[in-house]
């Protein structure tokens, strides 16, 4: 336990003391608002729901999302409790005002990872882009000191591990051949 709390301390603050620039400090606020909520995955979501050839993998990115958002923001968050780092270190100015709730895992990163899991299976040419959006999301929850480093990884991990029982249910439930009206 020691050494990932020396891992996560070393990552983050030399994040701060190294990386910080006026360029990185307004592209991860605004990364911050437009993926509040999972937001941006959710509408993802609904857009693939608006065609046939999409709607198995719109269904299968909420369902994610909703696995990924109930085991990582309602269950271990508060079964872990793990203060933020700002909490710990108030000398680091924070961009923005800071989220509520505890750090493990991160449900920014948790979503990403959902969301591009399943396009990355389903619809490979948008899991490219979304993975682009995924490492930029988790590395924003660093840089603006709102997560620990662990945190992120376990939030992806959360992610990707939710998208794959969600694909593996859909798979069983031969949920593609069900919308498309193809015999089982």
């Amino acid at each position: 336990m020691d050494f990932i709390q020396s891992f996560d301390w070393t990552v983050l603050n030399g994040i701060q003391n190294s990386l910080k620039c006026a360029f990185l400090d307004s592209f991860t606020v605004i990364l911050s608002y437009i993926t509040t909520s999972g937001i941006i995955w959710i509408v993802a979501g609904v857009i693939l729901l608006f065609f046939k050839k999409t709607r198995a993998a719109g269904i299968i990115v909420l369902a994610a999302l909703a696995v990924g958002f109930l085991t990582g923001d309602v269950l271990l968050k508060h079964i872990i409790n793990r203060p933020r780092p700002f909490m710990i270190n108030t000398d680091v100015v924070l961009l923005i005002d800071p989220p509520s709730g505890s750090s493990l895992p991160s449900t920014h990163s948790c979503l990403a990872a959902a969301a591009t899991t399943v396009l990355l299976v389903k619809k490979r040419s948008l899991g490219f882009i979304a993975l682009a959006l995924t490492i930029c999301i988790a590395f924003s929850r660093l840089y603006l000191y709102f997560h620990f480093p662990s945190d992120v990884l376990c939030g992806l991990l959360l992610g990707v591990l939710s998208a794959l029982l969600v694909l593996w249910l859909a798979k069983v439930l031969k949920l593609e051949n069900k919308l498309s009206g193809k015999r089982n």
